[in-house]
């Protein structure tokens, strides 16, 4: 039997989604939602947030990483 090559696909995956819960419980994104650009409407009874720029930084970030994971694979 031959082993299956998703599984260290999602081994790998599962490992960055603790990694990343880790940086998200250590505060480690504090920064994201606060950036120039992000959209904040804060009044007494409702809070809203819209992080424009920071999912844009995230979306260049993401795209970046899987073009050199492609060029390496």
């Amino acid at each position: 039997m031959t082993p299956n090559p998703a599984g260290p696909a999602i081994m790998l995956a599962g490992l960055a989604i603790i990694v990343i819960g880790l940086l998200v419980w250590w505060g480690g994104f504090g920064w994201f939602g606060r950036l120039p650009g992000d959209i904040r409407i804060e009044r007494e009874t409702v809070r809203i947030y819209i992080p424009l720029v920071s999912m844009l930084v995230i979306s260049i970030a993401l795209s970046l990483l899987f073009n050199l994971l492609r060029r390496f694979f």
